[in-house]
């Protein structure tokens, strides 16, 4: 994690490799952004520069050009930010990451640009994440990246930028780490160990202790693997605090789905299953770090979904955590499975509401896309959710839970059907969050939170979103238990 730091210094006399100033739009050409004017002062015709080099304004868009005598950086990076009365969080944040990812290979960079400084340098840490991958060969120091981050003007830095980076890129590097290193034991090791280096209580349950607390459906889904399965609990509490709010994340390790098995084209981003899980996790460590006053409880069913002679199987009924059982009958629907013993367990403990994340559904990429997620639960917390992603920047869209969707969960010999009689595919995003709401009392007020296609960004780079794991719904479920603290 680079570090972050405050200046009084004069912007045009920074000592930094790269010198970062804003642009807006305006009616003849781009202007200058507050925060800069004693560059523009020791470099007459800056702006003109910048317009021969093709210089906008335009939100996201990034300029190059070398200084002359009278600036000390040696490089200069115009960011633009687009119309003045259009600046977001969110625009900080884009502009942040932008700026930093053109400075690749090079060691300090420092931002002389007015506006809210932790979101500003939240930006610039998430823009800079890249994942510590196992090539053996040196890599050049023109690909390293920036190691030191100055904000230039910025008079206070909250420590939130700090929190949040660091528990999103950590979600990252969980999310992208190869199945075969992150097995469901693994996984649990590693969250215990951040977890409660964070100041978190932490239990794991191995399935000698899921079969104890009847884990049905955890175990189904884990039983094909010589690797078995966890649930971890993470637990903050805040002193005084009288609300409870509970997460619960998928933790799918690696998905070949099963005795049903996937096409082998493109199985191997099932490594990123496990995406919800390590989402809440690091969501727990920013809040450990931020230490809202509310009760927060986590809980991560991790397991891996192989083909074996102890695999379950499509026709088998399970009897899950609630009691209810269901009739299998697509071993690929193996989140739900995991989930509904998690979302039970965490509504036994009665919080006042439950979020879960899960990369659960094939049908929320058809029907929403890469970058936004599907939401459904009760009203208003599908609405409270949407609103939390849109300032945070993760976009997310409330959808329907159709009764003529839920008729087809009737099972002839279970309690439910595990997917839609005669395996429907109409509506498949929308039966996940279905068969889910069948785990979580009527009058619990819930949101299910699928995340299957902005979970990970397969893509370039764009504004503070790295190639790879995004972390989505860290930053939102944070907002969320921050709102409910407040």
């Amino acid at each position: 994690m680079p570090s972050l730091a405050l200046s009084s210094t004069d912007a045009a006399a920074v000592d930094a490799d790269v010198l970062v100033i804003g642009l807006h739009t305006g009616e003849d050409g781009p202007v200058a952004a507050p925060g800069a004017a004693s560059v523009h002062a020791a470099w007459d015709g800056l702006i003109d520069t910048l317009v021969l080099l093709g210089a906008t304004g335009k939100a996201g868009t990034i300029t190059k050009v070398p200084t002359p005598a009278g600036v000390t950086a040696p490089v200069l990076v115009a960011i633009g930010l687009g119309d003045a009365d259009d600046v977001t969080a969110e625009t900080l944040r884009r502009a942040g990451g932008t700026a930093v990812r053109t400075a690749t290979g090079k060691q300090k960079v420092a931002f002389a640009i007015d506006g809210d400084a932790d979101e500003l340098a939240l930006g610039a840490l998430l823009g800079l994440h890249r994942f510590p991958d196992y090539k053996t060969g040196e890599r050049p120091a023109t690909d390293n990246p920036v190691a030191e981050i100055e904000l230039v003007g910025a008079t206070a830095l909250s420590g939130r930028a700090e929190a949040i980076g660091n528990a999103v890129n950590t979600a990252r590097v969980w999310a992208d780490t190869p199945g075969n290193l992150l097995r469901p034991p693994a996984f649990a090791a590693s969250v215990a160990e951040a977890a409660t280096a964070a100041g978190l209580d932490v239990e794991v349950l191995d399935e000698n202790a899921l079969a104890d607390g009847g884990y049905g459906g955890i175990l189904a889904v884990g039983g094909g693997s010589t690797h078995q399965p966890r649930l971890v609990k993470l637990s903050y509490r805040a002193d005084g605090a009288d609300k409870h709010v509970a997460l619960v994340g998928k933790g799918i390790t690696f998905d070949t789905g099963g005795i049903s098995i996937k096409p082998a084209q493109g199985m191997w981003a099932m490594k990123g299953d496990m995406a919800g899980a390590a989402a809440v996790a690091g969501a727990m460590l920013a809040i450990a770090a931020l230490a809202p006053a509310v009760n927060v409880t986590a809980w991560l069913p991790m397991a891996e979904n192989m083909p074996s002679g102890d695999a379950y199987r499509p026709g088998d009924v399970v009897t899950t955590y609630s009691g209810k059982t269901v009739e299998i009958i697509n071993t690929d629907q193996e989140g739900r499975m995991v989930l509904c013993d998690a979302l039970a367990r965490a509504a036994e403990d009665e919080p006042d509401v439950i979020y879960d994340a899960a990369t659960l559904t094939g049908g929320q990429v058809v029907a929403l896309g890469k970058r936004i997620s599907g939401v459904m639960g009760t009203d208003e917390e599908c609405a409270r959710v949407k609103a939390a992603g849109e300032r945070t920047g993760e976009a997310m869209w409330p959808m329907p839970m159709p009764e003529e969707i839920r008729k087809t969960f009737e099972s002839p010999i279970a309690d439910v059907l595990q997917g839609s009689a005669n395996m429907e595919r109409s509506g498949h995003m929308l039966q996940g969050g279905i068969f889910l709401s069948h785990f979580v009392p009527e009058d619990m007020p819930w949101a299910h939170i699928d995340i299957a296609g902005p979970a990970d960004n397969g893509g370039e780079a764009y504004g503070y979103v790295a190639k790879g794991a995004t972390a989505v719904p860290l930053r939102t479920l944070v907002e969320l238990v921050e709102e409910h603290a407040a």
